[in-house]
């Protein structure tokens, strides 16, 4: 009988693998999905279309599960003694190792599928968007600052929206320089610093776990300096985007998105200054209210010219 109810108990195939790609935990594609969008629509100077919108929305999410499942595979054995990803599928032995690499590579297809409605360029970068995120979490093994990596990994989209929004059909590194022009990259390096602060934010939650598992983090990096790191990382961000999309035609309304944006910038030194673990994990899962606000900022400025 008591088997019975354990087997009855056991969560079904289906609620593993949506709890493999952090299905309850939206926060994770959204920080990527609005810089994404915001650069949609400066590149296309307003309404992308329909096709677009969907691709990149339904990308990024499929993207991010992918992702999930290539991380998990290579933490697994280090999230075991960390007591927040302990129950993880793969690292619980619940999903084996090959069952959630097909995962991965069946939403990284499809996420490819919808790439190849787009253009030349748009698809020659997802190429190398798919590099730099399997080679993410393996960058905490020898890199000290591996947010840095995971920075690049979750701004490429900002340079494969402006090649779907300008590129053409031809595949030469000159149509891609042309689809991709210098303030693109530009506004990838200031994402990559927000995503400095709040992953730097997220690690701060896990410190004394992975000092004593030998994981390379920013918070560990940084040290007693952590707190002012991810304040500098916010500024740097925030500056830079802001000059950047001005500098590509955005105006006033756009900086009431980041004057909101850089509310929650001081609302979150609130929360992660005395470095509690419950603070600097809400502040990392509400990141996504400030990449909105930039966003938002961003369309109703384009709508109101």
């Amino acid at each position: 009988m008591s088997s019975t109810n354990a087997a009855a108990s056991r969560p079904s195939r289906p609620s593993l693998y949506l709890d493999l790609i952090r299905w309850n935990r939206p926060a994770g594609w959204l920080l990527l999905l609005w810089p994404t969008l915001s650069a949609l629509w400066i590149a296309a100077d307003g309404w992308p279309g329909w096709h677009l919108l969907a691709v990149f929305t339904l990308g990024t999410i499929l993207m991010r599960s992918a992702g999930c499942c290539i991380n998990d595979v290579a933490d697994r054995e280090f999230d075991k003694h960390v007591k927040r990803t302990a129950n993880r599928p793969v690292t619980s032995g619940a999903i084996s190792v090959r069952e959630a690499l097909a995962v991965g590579a069946v939403l990284a297809l499809l996420a490819f599928a919808l790439v190849l409605t787009t253009n030349a360029p748009t698809i020659v970068l997802s190429f190398a968007a798919l590099a730099v995120a399997m080679i993410y979490p393996y960058a905490k093994r020898a890199v000290s600052m591996p947010q840095a990596v995971l920075g690049v990994a979750f701004s490429f989209g900002i340079p494969m929206a402006f090649a779907a929004a300008l590129g053409g059909s031809e595949w030469s590194l000159a149509a891609i320089n042309a689809a991709v022009p210098l303030s693109a990259w530009a506004l990838l390096l200031s994402n990559l610093f927000w995503v400095l602060a709040y992953d730097t934010e997220y690690a701060m939650v896990d410190r004394d776990d992975d000092i004593r598992i030998g994981i390379k983090t920013s918070a560990l990096t940084l040290g007693r300096y952590d707190v002012a790191g991810v304040m500098a990382f916010y500024l740097v961000y925030l500056g830079s985007w802001t000059a950047l999309s001005l500098r590509l035609g955005l105006g006033k309304v756009f900086l009431l998105g980041v004057a909101a944006a850089a509310a929650q910038v001081a609302w979150h030194y609130t929360l992660i200054k005395d470095r509690g673990r419950e603070g600097c994990f809400k502040a990392f899962r509400q990141n996504h209210w400030l990449g909105f606000a930039v966003f938002a900022g961003t369309v109703a400025d384009l709508a109101l010219r």
